[in-house]
């Protein structure tokens, strides 16, 4: 790799690290569990003390969100403390969501007034999830308890701005039933999602520590997705049982299935995709041009400086490819270089390389901004984008801490890096990957 840093024996340490994550559960994640577990209880309680308001109506919908539990598309914590790169990432059970909100904003079932009220809405929602979870769990695949709270607090949040004033007639005299109606019921959903997206965001920023900005946008961007899919067929459901009654569950939760496994097999393909690109990066280890695992390390560590500076999910995934490609210009090398480091090689040559290698990147068809990362990695690091600084900074630090992996090999590194701020590298990367390394490793 074209860097300042010479490699050392980085060969003998073939594993990549974990991504740096903050161990524990935090004051913030604790009390959002805690809040959420408490209107659990609440809800519960009371429903068992008073009984079902209209059994027949919460059983329909508790066995649609039983059945969305079901057909989840995964299970357990996000890879990325909770900002996945997939838009599936941010809802793995769309249609129990639909099922929950619809219920949460349920007024009349075939021209009858319904009176369940918030309490009974939670508690369906409680019991009729984990009914849906029993067998993930058994088959190990239990949910995030992040999704799990903040699918109690958004439905309760959705059942108290409509159930109280829509009971008590309140709603029915401000609005009528006509299309302010529907779009009180749609301002509902939308400050539900918005509710939901800053809580996620505020999760993950407890659990890793990035940046909350980011973390926030690429949550609202994901609302563009699935998280509107969700909302519209909640809304649909919650207008069409009015008219129709409970045959209209199925009806037309039909196309948010459908979405949701459109979705599926899109999550499918891109992490084939991924894989194939990883396998592609492998092939400058296996021909023993580049120690084994060091383009895994380095991607590895460049998203998760990636995100210590604020970078979007999509900016993100590019980054992770180039870090994972940097180095298969030296293909075209007839012989490797000593450990695979071309800082000493001539100008022109370290040139002709990263050019190859952006060649190369260009046809294997992931996005043109990868191949520019990779053929940059020769130029001065300050007419370089930021992606291309962050791979060559931590391309660096993988250079010089990799064979050590003493104690103090981390600290020798840095202070390398960081006594090559003003020739080789940008003194604001370097110290991203100083508070990156700085924190607990956690699950990648």
């Amino acid at each position: 790799m074209n860097g300042a840093a010479p490699r050392t024996a980085a060969a003998g340490r073939s594993d990549p690290p974990a991504v740096p994550y903050r161990t524990g559960t935090p004051h913030a994640v604790a009390l959002v569990h805690a809040a959420a577990g408490a209107l659990a209880c609440l809800a519960l309680g009371h429903t068992l003390w008073h009984g079902l308001t209209d059994p027949g109506i919460a059983l329909a919908f508790g066995a649609l969100i039983a059945v969305g539990e079901l057909a989840r598309w995964g299970a357990g914590p996000p890879a990325r403390g909770g900002a996945g790169a997939l838009p599936g990432d941010r809802e793995s059970a769309p249609l129990g969501v639909a099922g929950a909100l619809a219920y949460a904003l349920l007024g009349e079932v075939a021209g009858r007034p319904t009176s369940h009220g918030v309490l009974q809405t939670v508690a369906v929602v409680v019991a009729a999830g984990l009914i849906g979870l029993v067998p993930h769990v058994a088959l190990g695949r239990g949910p995030a308890l992040d999704h799990i709270a903040r699918r109690v607090l958004t439905v309760g949040f959705a059942a108290t701005c409509f159930q109280p004033l829509y009971n008590t007639g309140r709603l029915a005299a401000w609005i009528g039933d006509g299309t302010y109606y529907t779009c009180y019921l749609l301002g509902i959903l939308v400050l539900t999602a918005l509710c939901d997206a800053v809580l996620a965001a505020a999760l993950a920023r407890a659990r890793t520590g990035w940046p909350y900005g980011p973390l926030l946008r690429d949550e609202l961007r994901a609302l563009l997705g699935i998280g509107s899919a969700i909302c519209a067929t909640g809304l649909v459901i919650a207008l069409a049982t009015a008219v129709a009654g409970l045959w209209a569950l199925p009806v037309f939760c039909l196309p948010l299935l459908l979405t949701q496994f459109s979705f599926r097999r899109y999550a499918a393909v891109r992490a084939t995709y991924r894989q194939t690109i990883a396998s592609l990066a492998r092939a400058t280890e296996i021909a023993g041009y580049t120690p084994p695992g060091h383009a895994r390390r380095v991607a590895v560590l460049s998203r998760a400086v990636g995100r210590e500076l604020g970078l979007g999910e999509a900016d993100l995934n590019v980054l992770e490819y180039a870090a994972l490609m940097h180095d298969i210009g030296q293909l075209s090398l007839v012989d490797p270089v000593t450990g695979g480091a071309t800082a000493g090689l001539p100008a022109a040559e370290q040139r002709r390389i990263a050019l190859l290698g952006g060649a190369v990147v260009r046809q294997t068809g992931v996005p043109a901004e990868v191949a520019v990362i990779v053929e940059r990695q020769a130029d001065p690091f300050r007419e370089q984008p930021l992606p291309a600084r962050i791979v060559r900074t931590v391309n660096a630090y993988d250079d010089l801490a990799g064979g050590d992996g003493g104690p103090g090999a981390t600290l020798r590194a840095l202070e390398r890096l960081r006594l090559s701020t003003a020739q080789d590298f940008e003194a604001r990367v370097v110290e991203a990957l100083a508070r990156v390394l700085s924190r607990p490793l956690g699950p990648a």
